[in-house]
C-alpha cells in the first residue's frame, strides 16, 4: 500500500494502539523469562502480494515450555481460492469451520501476541503475509522481535558437522532429524506446535555452556 493511504499516527485504531503500548515494556534478558510465540499461517499459495492467509495457528512457549493452554488458531473467510494448494493445507472453499474476515483474525492475532517474540520456520514468508494483511488495513508492519528456525538450527553447526549453513531446511528434514511426529502437518496449529518442539529442541543444543540469553540468541 502507498505511504499517503496509510493511517496516520493520530487517525490508528484503538486496537493498534494498544498492540504498540506492549512495546514500552523492555523484553526480558534471559531466555527462560521470555514470552516466545511460535506461529505459522496456511495460505492459498507462495505470493506473499498476491496470495491470502487461510487460517493462523500458534502456541506460547514461557520458561522454555510449550504452554498448550496459551494457543491460538483462527479460520479466515476465503475470498481468493487456489485449488492446487488444497492437497498441502486441506482447507476447502466453503468449507463448514468457523471464519473470521481477515481484519478480525489479525486484530486477534495482535491481541494474542503483544510484544512477545516470534518464532517461525522460514518467518520472513509468515512474517510476510501477515504485514501484507495489516498493510491492506492501512496499519504499519509487525512490531515484534523474530526468530527463524532455519537460521537456528544451521546455528547448532557451532556442536554438528552434519549441518550445511547455506541450506534451506524443511520443517520436516528437522522434525525427522529430532524424532518430531509430524501427523499434523500443514494445519497451521499443528506446524506452529511441530516448530515450537524443534525450537525447544534446538535452545537446548545452543545452550551447551548455559550462558545463552536473549541478546545471544538473536545473534545466531
Amino acid at each position: 500500500m502507498l505511504d499517503f493511504l496509510k493511517k496516520k499516527p493520530d487517525n490508528l485504531p484503538d486496537f493498534w494502539k494498544d498492540y504498540e503500548a506492549k512495546f514500552q515494556e523492555k523484553l526480558p534478558e534471559e531466555i527462560s523469562e521470555t514470552r516466545f510465540v511460535v506461529f505459522d499461517t496456511e495460505t492459498t499459495g507462495f505470493d506473499i502480494k498476491k496470495d491470502r492467509m487461510l487460517s493462523i495457528g500458534a502456541v506460547g512457549i514461557e520458561n522454555k515450555s510449550i504452554n498448550i493452554a496459551d494457543g491460538f488458531e483462527e479460520y479466515i473467510l476465503q475470498e481468493t481460492f487456489n485449488p492446487k494448494t488444497v492437497k498441502i493445507h486441506g482447507i476447502i472453499q466453503n468449507e463448514r469451520i468457523k471464519t473470521l474476515s481477515e481484519e478480525e483474525a489479525v486484530k486477534a492475532f495482535l491481541k494474542y501476541i503483544g510484544n512477545s517474540v516470534l518464532v517461525a520456520h522460514h518467518a520472513g514468508f509468515d512474517v510476510g503475509v501477515v504485514n501484507e494483511a495489516l498493510s491492506r488495513m492501512g496499519l504499519p508492519r509487525l512490531k515484534n522481535k523474530v526468530l527463524d528456525t532455519v537460521n537456528l538450527y544451521r546455528g547448532t553447526r557451532i556442536i554438528s558437522n552434519l549441518i550445511n549453513r547455506e541450506k534451506s531446511y524443511s520443517l520436516d528434514e528437522i522434525a525427522e532429524t529430532y524424532n518430531i511426529d509430524t501427523k499434523d502437518r500443514h494445519t497451521a496449529a499443528g506446524d506452529a506446535f511441530i516448530t515450537a518442539l524443534a525450537f525447544l529442541t534446538i535452545l537446548g543444543k545452543l545452550n551447551t555452556d548455559r550462558k545463552l540469553n536473549l541478546k545471544k540468541l538473536f545473534r545466531i
